[in-house]
Formats: structure tokens, sequence, C-alpha cells
């Protein structure tokens, strides 16, 4: 949400107006907080309720303001953003100010100009919404991206000229969760989580979390082998600090045909495709083409990536 989108409406007058007349304002309208101060319709300051009569109601403060221009009592260097800034990167700005001025209304500007203000109080309720909505589109354990903005990030990859679409699934995970519990599992993904935020990072890099052990990653370029490689190698660095080494020998487990087999230490498979030989027309065709490379992927013992393009390949 943008600061614009919250704006109200607060008198604006120049810096020549006298002080008796932003009396006047205050007094007639017992709601207003603060009057902003142009200059050719530019904000350069504002006189707040608190501190019009903090200078007023001194010993010699009515004589020496009322009948004089408000340039001797306005408050210089307010907060003043533009309408299109997001409410998030305006509420951090505003809890930076000193204490003196922390609860000062921000003042919001449409191409440098006046164009209304916003109270501490509307900012943090709009903030509260904010990060409430944007917490809805998070996965709860990851908090990354989920389902939603995933596929809209797969709409916004179809358009562009070059991609790449990385599927990550663990193997044997669900044996893990079964001997150790879904608290301990949860400590994998976490693990897997911040091994792939340590690697998909830059700008324009996009990394999501579908749910359960899968993730994806949509990359600009094609060149995603590298990447691939070094987070199956931090993977496979320290999986087995999650075993007790000898359940590895010893425990049993039933697979998902009910059949009992030995523990096995939880490994990646990573799943790519990408444009650059192939089109594709929608997210479900998208969808499809790496969930078939994901299902060969997993036929392969062990950590390991494979990438489909003219000719499939993969490399442990």
């Amino acid at each position: 949400m943008k600061i614009g989108e919250v704006i109200e409406k607060v008198p604006c007058i120049d810096e020549y107006v006298k002080n008796k007349e932003v009396d006047v304002l205050f007094t007639s309208n017992p709601s207003l907080r603060s009057v902003v101060v142009v200059r050719d319709e530019k904000p350069i300051g504002h006189i707040t309720r608190t501190h019009f009569y903090q200078k007023i109601g001194t010993q010699y403060g009515y004589h020496l303001f009322m009948g004089r221009q408000n340039q001797l009592i306005i408050k210089e260097n307010p907060l003043i953003v533009d309408r299109n800034i997001p409410i998030t990167e305006v509420s951090t700005q505003a809890m930076s100010r000193p204490p003196e001025d922390l609860y000062d209304d921000v003042i919001v500007t449409k191409k440098d100009l006046y164009y209304g203000m916003v109270s501490i109080r509307e900012l943090l309720l709009k903030l509260v919404d904010t990060q409430v909505a944007i917490a809805s589109f998070l996965n709860p354990l990851s908090s990354l991206p989920g389902n939603k903005l995933i596929n809209e990030k797969l709409e916004e990859a179809l358009k562009l000229p070059q991609y790449s679409l990385i599927y990550f699934d663990l193997d044997h995970f669900k044996s893990y969760n079964d001997t150790y519990g879904f608290n301990k599992g949860d400590k994998i993904l976490l693990y897997l989580t911040d091994i792939l935020k340590r690697h998909i990072c830059e700008v324009d890099d996009f990394l999501g979390h579908i749910g359960g052990d899968d993730f994806v990653a949509i990359l600009p370029y094609y060149d995603a082998a590298s990447i691939c490689q070094r987070i199956i190698d931090d993977f496979d660095a320290n999986i087995l600090s999650f075993y007790e080494l000898e359940d590895l020998e010893y425990v049993q487990v039933a697979n998902r045909i009910g059949k009992l087999e030995p523990l096995t230490c939880t490994t990646l498979s990573v799943a790519v495709i990408t444009n650059k030989f192939q089109y594709f027309g929608s997210v479900e065709q998208l969808s499809n083409a790496v969930t078939h490379v994901k299902k060969q992927c997993k036929k392969i013992t062990g950590s390991c990536y494979l990438i489909n393009t003219q000719e499939t390949y993969f490399v442990h």
C-alpha cells in the first residue's frame, strides 16, 4: 500500500500568514492537529497544535508572536514523502525521527507539491493491515512467498526473454519426519531455507515456498547449474548432523506402500527448466514441465540436479 492512499486533507497556508489566523484555524477546528506551510505550493514546514500553543502560551508569547507572521513559529524539516512511497518505508522513516517530532503528522507530496497529511495513528493502523496482508501471502514456517505470489511471479516469468525455473524437493523427508517428528523435520526445512536464501539472493531473483519440502526459484537467466551445485554442496555438507548416525544403520521405516526399509539420509533433488529451447504459453505448462523433470531427478540416488534443455542431463 502506498502512503498516498491514506492521506487526509489538512489546511495549508503560506509563510506570511499571521499567527492570529493560525489560532483561528485551530480554535475553529478542534480536531486539527497541524497546518502545513507552503511556498509556491511546495511544503516547507508545518505548525503543530502542540508546538503552536507552547510558543503562544509562554509569559510573553502571545504579544510576541500573535500579530506576526508564522515564519517565527513554524517547525522546519518535517518528514515529507512522495505519495508513491510504500507505507512500510514511511513508517520506518517516521519512527526514526527525534523524540520531540515522533508523533508529528507526515506530509505527503505529489510531484513535490503539497498533497495531504497522514497522522501517525493512521499510519500505524494501516501498517498493521499491510503486515497482516503480507503475512497472509507468506509461508508461516519459512516466511517465504507462498502459492499466490509464486503464481504471480510465474506469470511474470513467462514474459521474460530469459528465465530458469528451479524446483527443490527433499528425498526421504517423510521417513525423517516419521522417525524424529515434525518439529525436527521443520528444522531441516529451515536449514534448506537458509541455504536457498544465501544463493538465491540477486535483486531480480525470486524464491518461494510451495509448502512442505517443496521450494521454487525463478532466475532471469539460463545459467543455473553453478547455483544448483553450490546449493547441493551446502545442503549435503551438514545434513548428517540432523541424524543419530546409528539410526542410519539400524532403524527401519515404512515406505509409502507400507514396506519396511532402512532409514536413508535426506537428500536434495533439484529440477530446472528454461525457455532457452522451448516455449511455455501458460503457468500450467511450466508447472507440468518442471514436475516431469523433478520425477526424473528423484529416480537418481543422492542429491543431484537435472536441467531440461534440448539434451537432458544431470550432475551429481
